[in-house]
C-alpha cells in the first residue's frame, strides 16, 4: 500500500496535470507484455523477428520526442556554482515559473503511470527508491528495465515520504517548450 505522502503526491499531480486515467505500475510481466502488445497494436513498438527472437523490437516516436536535449537540460540549484562547471544552471524560482506551467493539463485525455521503482540492490543502504510519473508507456517499459519496479519499491519506501519525485510528460512535443530540470535539493 503507497504511504499517505506518495498518495497525496500523486493525486496533486493528476489534479495538475489532468489525465484521464490513473495507473499504478506493478513491474509484473503480464503488465509488461499488456503495454508492448498495446503499443505494437498503435504502432510505436514494432516486433522483430519474432519468430527468432520475441523480444526484440524497435520503437518509433515522434521524431520531436528527444529524451535529451543538452541546450534545455538543467541543474536547478540555489546558486550557479552548485550546479557544477560543466551543466546548464536554472534557479529554482525561474524553473518553477518557466516549466511548471507547461504540466498544467498537460495528460488531459492520456493515462497517467504512476512508477515506483527502486535503484540499486534490495535492501542495500545505498539503493534509492523513486516514484515516476509520466504519460508515456515507452518511459513506462524503459524504467522495467533499468530499476526493480513495483511492490518491492512501495516496500522501501514504507510509511516515509523520503523518494525521489519525477514527472515526465510528452507534453506535445514542441521543442519551444521543452525542459529537462534536476531539482537536486528536492
Amino acid at each position: 500500500m503507497p504511504s499517505d505522502a506518495l498518495q497525496t503526491w500523486v493525486r496533486s499531480i493528476a489534479t495538475y496535470t489532468r489525465p484521464e486515467r490513473v495507473h499504478w505500475c506493478d513491474g509484473s510481466e503480464a503488465e509488461a507484455e499488456r503495454f508492448r502488445q498495446e503499443m505494437i497494436a498503435d504502432g510505436t513498438l514494432i516486433a522483430l523477428h519474432p519468430e527468432r527472437s520475441r523480444r526484440s523490437f524497435l520503437h518509433r516516436s515522434d521524431p520531436n520526442d528527444v529524451a535529451r536535449t543538452e541546450h534545455l537540460t538543467f541543474i536547478s540549484t540555489p546558486t550557479q556554482a552548485d550546479a557544477g562547471p560543466t551543466n546548464n544552471w536554472m534557479s529554482p524560482s525561474d524553473a518553477r515559473q518557466r516549466v511548471w506551467p507547461l504540466f498544467d493539463g498537460c495528460m488531459r485525455g492520456r493515462t497517467m503511470y504512476v512508477v515506483p521503482y527502486l535503484m540499486g540492490p534490495l535492501g542495500s543502504p545505498y539503493s534509492r527508491a523513486g516514484v515516476q510519473v509520466t504519460d508515456s508507456r515507452y518511459v513506462v517499459a524503459n524504467l522495467r528495465i533499468m530499476t526493480r519496479m513495483g511492490a518491492c519499491a512501495l516496500d522501501a519506501i514504507g510509511d516515509s515520504s523520503e523518494f525521489v519525485r519525477g514527472i515526465h510528460s510528452l507534453g506535445d512535443l514542441s521543442p519551444e517548450r521543452r525542459y529537462i530540470v534536476h531539482f537536486s535539493r528536492t
